[in-house]
């Protein structure tokens, strides 16, 4: 295997689409579940979440960042400050910020999704993009990065898992903060 890790531009657009699918992957998500209120959500369709992603692949900050196995797209990781994931910090949501945290504080960011390529899944490929989105989040001013991974799934190979795993994010040396829901941790690493 040989990853290449690179952010999602317009550039690179055909190569998420192309991983992402015709169902946009998780049943046509295109990775605007914590990017849009519910409200927002349900009134959107299918192509109109591909349409929010493919715009946010032309701002500045790209919304995510891609695996390429020689060039073939094989995963994604979603990785921006909070603000960029409003309902990742909803009062009703387990990954709501601390007391005392601002999400619009652009040194806090949050990894909220992952989307392996389905063939691909239990091959490491989460543990090189979490490594990357780190990196990339350090980059870009990140002085905190936040988590609320799954501590279990049916399988280990479930789409379930798109939030990540915990043994994951344990690897790559994040820390429980709170546990608001069993098996959901809000885990965080310090960068600076």
């Amino acid at each position: 295997m040989t990853l290449t890790i690179h952010p999602v531009t317009q550039a690179l657009w055909p190569e998420l689409e192309a991983l992402f699918g015709p169902q946009g992957a998780c049943y046509g998500c295109w990775c605007s579940y914590f990017r849009l209120a519910p409200k927002e959500s349900e009134a959107m369709s299918k192509d109109d979440k591909k349409a929010l992603l493919h715009k946010a692949a032309g701002a500045e900050l790209a919304p995510g960042l891609i695996a390429l196995d020689d060039g073939v797209p094989v995963g994604w990781v979603q990785v921006t400050p909070r603000a960029h994931v409003p309902r990742w910090n909803s009062d009703r949501t387990v990954s709501k910020p601390l007391d005392g945290d601002d999400p619009a504080d652009p040194g806090l960011w949050a990894i909220s999704c992952f989307f392996i390529q389905s063939g691909r899944r239990g091959q490491g490929i989460s543990h090189v993009l979490l490594e990357a989105a780190v990196t990339h989040a350090k980059d870009h001013g990140a002085k905190l990065v936040e988590a609320c991974p799954m501590r279990k799934a049916k399988q280990s190979k479930s789409m379930s898992l798109f939030v990540g795993s915990v043994a994951v994010f344990d690897k790559a040396g994040f820390q429980t903060v709170i546990e608001r829901k069993v098996g959901r941790p809000l885990m965080r690493k310090v960068l600076a």
